[in-house]
């Protein structure tokens, strides 16, 4: 007959290690179910919120909060340049040079552009990182009220969701209101008012259409062209937006 012998103490590290998985699984579980209620509780803020910017104007947006700091940090001789004006008020030229120049199937499309987005991912795939995006100007509103800068396609999905509950719960022209009113326009510059003062001290409502082409132009980098307003490319491109202005289609 053969015996086998255990050696000191094995019996009780089995049981450890056995009774230890448990434990653990059960971390497991209860972190995923925190990580799970604090997602649903965002979505859930945002769509709040979202709900409220139909009968109340957003005094701030996230990109506005992040540049005030940045500006109390860097430049402490800057600050927000903002004005909220009623969407009568802002010239029909500049509301057609961005639909022209941003997202010309606006009024149309349910937030999203499917082809735009294909052709983001190929052109970021192409490059290994991410370099576009194929935003619509809801996607831009979006990011601008409650997103950050940082690039990713976490954010990406999550800019989505907002697309989706702002498409879901405000018409076309209440989008584009807020839109025009919060959109950056340059180093601190906030809104087709402040941006029409900066610029061309002027208002929002007499822009001509030259004035809100190049507008229009700058939007995907504000603070560049901010400093480049001589940029051989912003007339050039303007010039563009200013032929296509005429075809633009504004929410009503």
């Amino acid at each position: 007959m053969a015996f086998r012998l255990s050696e000191p103490g094995s019996a009780e590290m089995t049981k450890t290690k056995s009774t230890s998985r448990p434990g653990l699984a059960r971390w497991v579980v209860y972190a995923g179910a925190v990580f799970a209620l604090a997602w649903f509780a965002t979505q859930a803020y945002y769509f709040a919120q979202i709900g409220v910017w139909n009968f109340v104007n957003p005094r701030s947006t996230a990109f506005m909060r992040s540049d005030a700091w940045r500006l109390a940090q860097d430049r402490p001789d800057l600050e927000i340049q903002h004005t909220w004006v009623p969407y009568e008020q802002i010239s029909r030229n500049l509301k057609r040079a961005i639909i022209a120049s941003e997202d010309a199937n606006f009024v149309n499309n349910n937030g999203y552009e499917t082809d735009a987005i294909l052709q983001a991912w190929e052109k970021n795939k192409a490059r290994g990182k991410i370099v576009a995006g194929g935003s619509t100007i809801t996607q831009q509103l979006a990011r601008n009220l409650f997103l950050s800068r940082q690039k990713s396609y976490i954010r990406k999905g999550q800019e989505l969701i907002i697309t989706w509950m702002l498409e879901t719960l405000m018409d076309k022209e209440r989008i584009f209101e807020i839109y025009l009113n919060s959109v950056e326009w340059g180093n601190g510059v906030y809104g087709a008012q402040a941006a029409a003062q900066y610029y061309y001290k002027s208002s929002a409502s007499k822009l001509s259409a030259w004035q809100s082409a190049r507008m229009a132009v700058m939007l995907p980098r504000p603070k560049y062209f901010d400093e480049h307003r001589g940029a051989p490319y912003l007339s050039q491109r303007a010039g563009v937006i200013a032929r296509r202005m005429g075809a633009a289609e504004l929410p009503h």
